[in-house]
């Protein structure tokens, strides 16, 4: 706290609104302490202090972050979701739009100020380029002010700012106010109050930094060799900087003064490293009719050289020049760089409008040259997306359309959707493209659909994909629990749930009755009823939908053709009952040999009959007597699954329907003796059972 106070220079901190949040005041304080010891320079920029809440933005964990690709995918932008939405033209939009991308918001006020502006640029075509037109080229202020305040910028990030600076007069024109002016251009109107285009700053850096016309009129790179400051700047620059590059001139004049002076038409100044300047006579002129004031300094064999007060004074200042130029031009260019470090505030202001006006244009432009529409925003609990696409997938597709899909999803109807369906039919994509489009909304962005209503959201959770953390001994499937639990623990009836394949990182049984419990904690729990997406490969929790009200069975939709699929990439209603694992095996390229074990294998499994008693199982509610493998509620509110033995009921001999279903015709002699060894094997141990 005295940290604060002492670095603002105030008795209280209540003008700035954390006077009542202690450990904000410890962590502000901490900063100033740090960069007091290790750099004061940049604590010159901090002069004000703003408290900054939460409350106005969406949480988003590390997790969904990561598993939405917001800002990168494996650490490059490209194929994220702001390497779709950034065509910004400058680097403090560019920075804007990705703040935007991780702290979404949760103001409906806000958010629909910048959907009209979004809204606006789209509409105004000739507008919008003008825009993007003063924008493109623009210097990053942001970062200039920053380097101006900390004395680290050089010439020509002066220079590049006044050119910018004179671009902003054309950007105010651009969105002056009106009198016919909209309400939804009101943003616009409040963003031109906060640009100045600080005239006295372009003048200042007119009159002060030195364009060289030898160097295409562009200031030195770097400080130290006496060609920065203009002339007319400082007149002390001035006389050193004409002396140093004049001295020849001055010494030409003096060496003809001297003639004039002496009569002697072939005398001349010239200079070594002992003596310096000295007046040079040939001898047969004697020192009788020379000047009283020529000092004989050395006696050559063709000539004798003098020295004089005056040429001594000149060479002295001429030396003195050169060792004094650079130290008066940091002068001078501290004095540029202190007068326009009075105006940071402003420059970042101004920095902070142009920021907007870029991104506003970026997520226009990006809206009409990918179709996108402008979603409707309220804060109900409903969230309904007609021909929702993936933007990123989208264009990777690079001219393959892309099929769209739409969602429904309510607290008080459809809450918990489970998709089913095959791999590689995009599940995933769908999950995530619902998560994008929502958080899409929630910048103020256009979005990817025919049409789009969005009740705000609080949180989106994502649980997706096999990741394992080994530095903390975490296996795959304990990450996936500990994110589920934080899940479970932290969601809200205003969030949105993404779970992708929950419970796939252990056993069959223990998985299935993983996810089963989490479904009916989800919807079950007074706390939670939060939206969910839920994609499945257990295709037995599709029986939820009959025991659970707001439960809905969904599908990605395939076509087969003999032994072939087609993915259609359609969700539509019901549940699926296959996961054609072994098509998508057959198309990574597994050998045949395995393709055709792995058939024979899910026959027999299929043969078992343990799906009816496992659906069976499913179907059950959660209170049925008859049925001591579903779940308990505990006292604590989680789901206890006891052992799901009592279901599995003890397979007939397989041995006569597997040798009536071999192909014997597409053995191998090597297949055909291993097959035989085998059934010889379990006809042993079935007898011996």
């Amino acid at each position: 706290r005295n940290a604060l106070l002492g670095h603002l220079g105030v008795q209280t901190l209540d003008g700035f609104g954390c006077a009542n949040l202690p450990l904000a005041i410890r962590a502000a304080g901490a900063l100033i302490a740090y960069l007091r010891e290790t750099n004061p320079v940049a604590l010159e920029q901090l002069h004000r202090l703003s408290t900054y809440s939460v409350e106005g933005y969406m949480t988003l964990d590390p997790q969904t972050r990561r598993n939405l690709e917001l800002v990168e995918r494996h650490g490059e932008r490209r194929m994220s979701l702001l390497g779709v939405l950034d065509r910004t033209k400058t680097g403090m939009g560019g920075r804007m739009l990705s703040r935007w991308l991780s702290q979404p918001l949760i103001d409906l006020p806000r958010l629909r100020a910048r959907l009209d502006a979004v809204s606006v640029l789209v509409e105004q075509t000739q507008r919008r380029e003008r825009l993007r037109e003063r924008l493109n080229g623009m210097a990053d202020i942001e970062r200039v002010t920053n380097r101006i305040t900390q004395h680290i910028a050089m010439p020509r990030d002066l220079v590049s700012l006044a050119a910018t600076l004179k671009r902003v007069r054309e950007v105010k024109e651009l969105f002056a106010p009106t009198p016919d002016m909209n309400k939804r251009e009101a943003i616009f109107a409040a963003l031109v109050q906060r640009l100045n285009e600080c005239g006295d700053i372009c003048d200042l850096v007119g009159r002060a930094i030195y364009l060289d016309p030898a160097n295409n009129n562009q200031p030195v790179a770097v400080l130290g060799k006496g060609k920065a400051i203009a002339p007319g700047f400082d007149p002390d620059y001035d006389e050193k900087h004409n002396l140093k590059t004049n001295a020849r001139q001055l010494l030409d004049r003096m060496e003809q003064m001297e003639r004039e002076r002496s009569g002697i038409r072939n005398l001349k100044i010239d200079s070594n490293a002992v003596f310096g300047y000295y007046i040079a006579i040939s001898r047969a002129h004697g020192d009788k009719s020379l000047p009283a004031d020529y000092v004989r300094k050395q006696t050559m064999a063709n000539e004798e050289r003098y020295i004089t007060p005056a040429l001594k004074d000149l060479e002295l200042q001429i030396n003195n020049a050169e060792a004094t130029l650079v130290d008066i031009e940091r002068a001078a260019y501290e004095r540029v760089l202190n007068e326009i470090s009075t105006q940071a505030e402003m420059l970042l202001r101004t920095a902070d409008a142009i920021a907007h006006f870029d991104v506003f244009a970026s997520l226009a432009d990006v809206a009409l040259h990918n179709n996108y529409v402008a979603p409707t925003l309220d804060e109900g609990e409903r969230i309904e997306i007609i021909g929702g696409r993936h933007p990123v997938v989208e264009q990777a597709l690079q001219g393959e359309p892309f099929i769209p899909n739409d969602t429904h999803l309510s607290c008080d109807d459809e809450q918990l959707l489970i998709i089913t369906g095959p791999n590689m039919a995009g599940k995933s994509v769908y999950l995530r493209q619902v998560a994008i489009i929502t958080l899409m909304a929630q910048i103020g962005s256009w979005v990817p659909a025919t049409a789009a209503h969005i009740g705000l959201v609080d949180r989106i959770f994502t649980r997706v994909g096999a990741q394992d953390d080994i530095a903390t001994g975490q296996s795959t499937f304990m990450v996936e629990m500990v994110e589920s639990a934080n899940i479970l623990n932290h969601a809200t009836r205003k969030s949105l749930i993404i779970l992708d394949e929950i419970g796939r990182g252990t056993s069959t049984y223990d998985g299935l009755a993983i996810a089963r419990a989490v479904v009916e904690y989800i919807h079950n729990n007074p706390r939670l009823g939060a939206k969910t997406l839920f994609a499945t490969h257990y295709h037995e929790l599709t029986e939820m939908e009959k025991l659970l009200p707001r439960v809905r069975n969904y599908n990605v939709a395939v076509a087969e053709q003999g032994d072939q699929i087609i993915f259609l990439r359609q969700v539509v209603r019901g549940g699926a009952d296959r996961s054609y694992g072994i098509h998508v095996a057959e198309m990574a390229g597994l050998p045949r040999t395995v393709l055709h074990r792995a058939r024979e294998v899910l026959a027999d499994l299929e043969r078992s009959g343990n799906r009816h008693e496992l659906r069976a199982a499913m179907n059950a509610p959660a209170d049925d007597p008859d049925h001591t493998q579903m779940a308990t509620f505990s006292g604590n509110g989680s789901n206890v699954i006891s052992s799901p033995a009592a279901i599995v009921a003890p397979p007939t001999s397989p041995l006569i329907e597997e040798l009536k279903n071999l192909r014997v015709d597409e053995f191998s002699p090597i297949e055909a003796l291993s097959k035989l060894y085998e059934l010889q094997k379990k006809a042993k141990e079935e007898e011996g059972g």
